[in-house]
This record gives structure tokens, C-alpha cells and sequence, in this order.
């Protein structure tokens, strides 16, 4: 379920998203990496980079691409 997350909403008009959206990033790969460490999650860095990659972006795009 969290894959197929859009990441956080935002006003993207704004300069101070920026910080938001990397604040996001960076709380969602620490919280990945604490359950990946603690044995939680599977040490698949590979796969897991992905899923970040999809959350913080391609998610979205697809999303977007979806409506029109």
C-alpha cells in the first residue's frame, strides 16, 4: 500500500515547498531504514529505492498522466 502512496500534498506554487517535499524524503527513508535495520523490512535496498523513488515521484506522474 505505501508503493502506490503519491507523496504529500503541498502548494506547489510556493518556494517553500522545496524544503517540505525534501523534509518528506528525508522521513521517509529514515523510517525505511530504521524498520529495514531493525528487521522489520527485508534488506533489499534495490527494491526499497525503488519504492522510494515511486513515492517521492513516478507515483504521482502516473497519477497526473491517469486523469488527463
Amino acid at each position: 500500500l505505501l508503493s502506490k502512496f503519491i507523496g504529500m500534498l503541498t502548494d506547489s506554487r510556493s518556494f517553500l515547498s522545496f524544503p517540505r517535499h525534501e523534509y518528506f524524503r528525508r522521513l521517509l527513508c529514515n523510517m525505511m531504514g530504521e524498520d529495514i535495520e531493525n528487521g522489520l523490512l527485508p534488506n533489499d535496498i534495490s527494491f526499497f529505492g525503488n519504492v522510494v523513488e515511486n513515492i517521492c515521484y513516478h507515483n504521482l506522474k502516473e497519477f497526473i498522466n491517469y486523469k488527463k
